[in-house]
């Protein structure tokens, strides 16, 4: 058999897409942080911007964007190439 795996496609796809949702998040958070806490200053009764209210959604962000890289490739992967050239 010739060609890459599936587990090895997968992996070097996702492990592109991690990298740059990982580089969005450290350029999004201290923005989110620094309005969530001007926004915060201006109500009477004060709470502070715990690190997770941050965290929580960037591994959330991370699972999505994994789930949808790994199915978007195993699908491809699997797929039949005769299939896809007797359509075009």
């Amino acid at each position: 058999m010739l060609g890459a795996s599936v587990p090895g496609i997968v992996a070097l796809l996702s492990q592109d897409s991690v990298k740059l949702v990982l580089m969005a998040s450290l350029l999004a958070l201290p923005i989110a942080y620094l309005a969530i806490h001007r926004w915060l200053e201006s109500y009477a009764f004060r709470t502070d911007v715990r690190w997770w209210f941050l965290v929580v959604p960037v591994v959330i962000i991370l699972l999505i964007a994994l789930l949808t890289v790994s199915f978007q490739t195993i699908r491809a992967a699997l797929a039949n190439l005769v299939d896809s050239l007797k359509t075009e």
